[in-house]
């Protein structure tokens, strides 16, 4: 699932294909799923943003009278951005400079149109956390709220202590960290450290473009693929060695999601 460097890197990559035009019809087949688009329609992209694992394009009011609104998207597990359309396009962007299409083969991205800010029909939007390469995410908060957190990576995945952190990087900060993905109410050190890998792994990962895996899934509209898959260190590398002693990687399921870690350089402390 695309997680905030694959997400940054698609901001920047269609920015030039969107920005500054005018949204004239917006095209698909399931209003269930694709909310309120319609609202769109008519609107001029004035801004592309990104929040954790959503894109946010500003759409300026035509009036006065009208509420400026976003168009929110999740890229879900395979979603992206294409100049064609092909057999997964779900939803097709008409401007006034040609259209852009969403794809997504898995079906779990969303768009939806909503009042600028106003995210609580989606709640992990609503409730997330700072961005992990911001000023926002401070140290001292971090360390604060990891005093009393459960098993570390759940609490990372749940987007609430630092945005943007899914299954891949989150194992990659925990292997770095040396902390066990089960861990509970780490001591200062610890947190510091998840926070420094954190900081650092995001930055590497938003640098080499993401994370592009086995299936291929991942590309930007003009084919480019992530790099930064070739610097995994425990993300689906189970059983080969590990990087800083030898031990195999191991993989176990933690809160329904694949888990990758060194049993040795990353032991589970009782507390």
């Amino acid at each position: 699932m695309p997680e905030l460097p694959e997400v940054e890197t698609t901001r920047r990559k269609i920015e030039p294909l969107l920005l500054g035009r005018t949204l004239t019809r917006i095209e698909h087949d399931a209003p269930h799923k694709y909310t309120d688009t319609h609202r769109a329609e008519g609107r001029t992209v004035t801004g592309i943003g990104r929040r954790g694992k959503y894109l946010l394009l500003q759409l300026a009011a035509a009036d006065a009278t009208e509420d400026d609104l976003e168009l929110l998207v999740h890229l879900g597990m395979t979603g992206g951005f294409r100049l064609e359309a092909g057999p997964h396009t779900r939803v097709t962007l008409h401007t006034d400079q040609g259209a852009i299409y969403f794809n997504d083969a898995r079906r779990f991205g969303k768009v939806a149109v909503v009042r600028k800010g106003e995210y609580v029909a989606f709640p992990t939007l609503h409730q997330m956390g700072p961005e992990p390469l911001s000023e926002a995410f401070k140290e001292g908060d971090f360390v604060k709220a990891a005093a009393s957190a459960g098993a570390v990576k759940p609490w990372l995945l749940s987007q609430k202590p630092v945005s943007g952190v899914g299954n891949i990087y989150a194992d990659e900060s925990l292997w770095t960290s040396r902390l066990h993905p089960a861990q509970t109410r780490l001591k200062p050190a610890e947190a510091r450290r998840l926070y420094a890998a954190i900081r650092e792994v995001m930055t590497a990962a938003v640098a080499a473009g993401g994370s592009t895996l086995g299936d291929g899934t991942y590309r930007q509209h003009d084919g480019e693929a992530g790099a930064f898959q070739v610097h995994h260190h425990a993300y689906a590398r189970a059983g080969e060695p590990c990087e800083r002693c030898g031990t195999p990687i191991a993989k176990i399921v933690l809160a329904q999601r694949g888990t990758h870690f060194c049993p040795n350089c990353q032991p589970l402390k009782p507390r």
